[in-house]
């Protein structure tokens, strides 16, 4: 039987929200069977947790943002992304402010962390959502469609007519896997213009934004001392944070994946349409890990 996982023990870090500009304290711990990903608001009182659910995303502009009730817990995409390429299916994640910590814009640092709580597998089977038939969602010239496929593999188009968008890498391809993702994915960061800076922290988002955790772009190109990662790091990082968005369907997704344009929304649009038609997708599990299609880090 191909098992559920989680990590070991538990693991605490720090780092400042990209849009509220505020210091953040995150940990991480082992959580039981069946239980999935659940985000926990310690700095209320109460303590509110509110579950890793497409269905709970209600602010999607320029971050995935889960929201229950007045609490929110806001750009959980990199670390859902990190999450699901791990393939650990049971997670608790603490934070004491309402929004992820950016770090360095990219999931490297949270696959760093949770590796270091160990990954360890659990007594009940892992399931994946197999998708049966062909789901398409558009807005305007925006695309985002699931296929059948034996295994996940995402293909995605961005068009952005700027002297730092070559022409020639704004499409990128992967089958996703955990080696895949650390060695393609898992270091590509956010971006974004710096005309469009002032406007957006003079409504409150941003706040946290600079060089360290974001590739900064000019009316000329990429603004960072150091340049890119990847020639293609911008198409990379809409793949990294389209695999967070994904894995708020509650499973791993076996499918293919294509998008144009896509965004947060139109992700999560994809989402509620598989979510609203059972006859697209069925639960599926695995006697082994050499029988699923999709690859990930063994354990021992």
């Amino acid at each position: 039987m191909f098992k559920q996982r989680s990590i070991r023990r538990v693991v605490r870090a720090s780092g400042i929200g990209l849009h509220s500009g505020k210091k953040v304290k995150i940990n991480f711990l082992p959580s039981e069977c069946d239980t999935g990903i659940v985000f926990r608001r310690i700095d209320l009182d109460p303590v509110v947790e509110i579950p890793a659910e497409a269905m709970l995303i209600q602010e999607a502009f320029m971050c995935s943002n889960l929201v229950k009730g007045k609490v929110k817990v806001g750009t959980v995409e990199h670390v859902m992304s990190a999450i699901a390429a791990l393939g650990i299916d049971n997670l608790i994640i603490e934070i004491d402010a309402a929004e992820i910590p950016i770090m360095d814009g990219s999931a490297g640092p949270f696959i760093y962390l949770l590796l270091q709580g160990e990954l360890t597998e659990q007594e009940h089977a892992k399931k994946f959502i197999k998708i049966k038939k062909e789901i398409h969602v558009q807005t305007d010239d925006k695309t985002a469609s699931f296929r059948p496929y034996d295994g996940f593999e995402l293909n995605f188009t961005i068009d952005f007519d700027h002297p730092a968008f070559d022409k020639r890498h704004q499409s990128s391809s992967i089958e996703f896997s955990t080696e895949n993702f650390v060695a393609e994915i898992s270091e590509a960061r956010t971006f974004g213009f710096m005309k469009d800076l002032e406007q957006l922290q003079a409504n409150n988002l941003a706040l946290g934004a600079n060089l360290e955790n974001a590739i900064g772009l000019d009316e000329n190109g990429v603004v960072n001392e150091g340049g890119l990662r990847y020639s293609d790091e911008f198409v990379r990082h809409k793949i990294l944070d389209a695999i967070g968005d994904l894995y708020l369907l509650g499973h791993q997704i076996i499918a293919r994946f294509d998008a144009f344009k896509s965004g947060h929304s139109l992700n999560n649009k994809l989402l509620r349409a598989i979510q609203a038609d059972p006859s697209s997708f069925e639960i599926v599990t695995f006697c082994n890990q050499e029988q699923c299609p999709i690859k990930y880090v063994p354990i021992g």
